[in-house]
């Protein structure tokens, strides 16, 4: 569409930048969850002091059972590890000085993001129905496999041996 009229926030696009390369982040593995719940707050919270999770000596589906209570509420969960290639990142939004500070010019339709914070795992929970392989949370990691199928070059000895087969 060229008729002189200006572009859309959309059609223009936004800059979005990722900062992976921090020394000296967080880890949190062993230490990140997934609640069924929505937290409407930013502030510090002493979660530790209140959210204790413990093992049940329990397995559904291969997967150890752990529980735990929020609001009241009894939850509970497991905890998977993330498959060898991968790794968790928690990002954060970069400050203005950051900004400024840093090789790249920035323009106010631009988006700046930064690791805070890694994890090799993650427990997630559930409040109405034990963790199970069948969960959605677990289903997830299953397009993991097909994206890394759909994503590795084809030889053309796999073509010769696939036709060869058929």
């Amino acid at each position: 569409m060229d008729n002189g009229e200006p572009l859309s926030k959309m059609e223009r696009g936004t800059l979005v930048t990722i900062d992976l390369k921090r020394d000296g982040v967080e880890d949190l593995t062993d230490h990140f969850h997934h609640l069924p719940c929505c937290i409407k707050s930013t502030g510090p919270a002493s979660v530790s002091h209140y959210f204790k999770p413990k093992p049940t000596g329990i397995e559904v589906d291969g997967l150890p059972l752990q529980e735990a209570y929020f609001r009241g509420r009894k939850l509970d969960g497991t905890t998977i590890l993330l498959p060898n290639e991968y790794r968790g990142f928690v990002l954060g939004k970069k400050s203005q000085d950051e900004k400024n500070s840093s090789t790249a010019s920035y323009s106010g339709n631009s988006n700046s993001w930064e690791m805070k914070a890694t994890f090799q795992n993650i427990t997630y929970w559930n409040h109405d129905c034990l963790p199970s392989q069948n969960d959605d949370f677990m289903r997830a990691f299953h397009w993991l496999t097909i994206a890394k199928a759909l994503h590795t070059p084809v030889t053309p000895e796999d073509l010769a041996s696939t036709s060869s087969t058929l």
